[in-house]
């Protein structure tokens, strides 16, 4: 049976883990392969990475990295990050990892994601949405590198095309609510969940569990993904890697039985 996904995501910049706060302000936490193997002990369901530099940079992706933490890492694992082609795509998926993300190549060159599923299978491809509100109306519109370059595009029509292309699923990255621990967008998830039946994970906003479980109960089979969360504690944010045990996971996912 399907079930909800609570999963950490770990930003990466220069080798070492950081966090940002609405894409900025990037405050370095620790060793992403020491948080890696605590993720290991804490049974976490999935695990996505992101190199916020290698596409903004123009650089590929660190692949001695992506295959280090592959070899550590005992959960499925996403990555993302200066990913541009679907050889790319593939090169990567033979170092271990399940999935690859792609944000600004798909926007640019969406048959990326066609090339790709049929080279390693759709369930690997993984198409990000970063969003924020923009203009006058304050519409919600999609960007790319690190939220620097406006695409004109709503993240509903880019869902919507991504899912014929043929993505597996869609992680959906609100920059606005990024690093503040406020609570998710959840219009905007809203409105992106009503557009296509494709796996989704939202990222940007949960600030406790009680964000997590409001989401697994609006939405059910959803993937609650979260960053300053599961690296900081307290109103200090004092560095402490942490994740719900057991018995709070099962809590937290039964919210969400039942909903579609």
């Amino acid at each position: 049976m399907l079930r909800p996904r609570i999963i950490p995501c770990l930003l990466v910049q220069n080798g070492g883990l950081v966090k940002t706060v609405r894409f900025g302000e990037p405050k370095y936490v620790g060793d992403p392969i020491n948080a890696v193997r605590i993720f290991n002990e804490k049974e976490v369901d999935e695990l996505t990475v992101i190199d916020i530099d290698a596409t903004a940079h123009n650089r590929e992706p660190d692949y001695n990295l992506i295959r280090n933490l592959a070899a550590e890492c005992r959960m499925p694992l996403c990555y993302a990050g200066g990913v541009k082609t679907a050889e790319q795509i593939e090169h990567i998926i033979t170092l271990g990892v399940e999935k690859v993300a792609v944000g600004a190549a798909a926007v640019h060159n969406p048959g990326i994601i066609a090339d790709a599923a049929k080279r390693v299978g759709s369930q690997s491809i993984v198409a990000v949405l970063d969003v924020k509100k923009s203009g006058f109306f304050k519409r919600y519109e999609l960007f790319t590198h690190n939220g620097t370059r406006a695409t004109g595009m709503h993240p509903v029509e880019f869902a919507k095309k991504v899912a014929q292309l043929g993505a597996g699923e869609i992680l959906l990255n609100s920059i606005d609510q990024d690093g503040v621990m406020k609570g998710y967008d959840m219009d905007l998830v809203d409105q992106v969940r009503d557009a296509t039946t494709l796996p989704m994970s939202v990222l940007g906003g949960a600030g406790s569990l009680t964000d997590i479980e409001g989401l697994i109960g609006r939405h059910g089979t959803i993937g609650a993904a979260a960053g300053s969360l599961f690296v900081f504690k307290g109103k200090y944010r004092a560095v402490l890697i942490n994740y719900p045990n057991r018995d709070e996971k099962d809590q937290l996912c039964a919210s969400g039985m039942g909903v579609r």
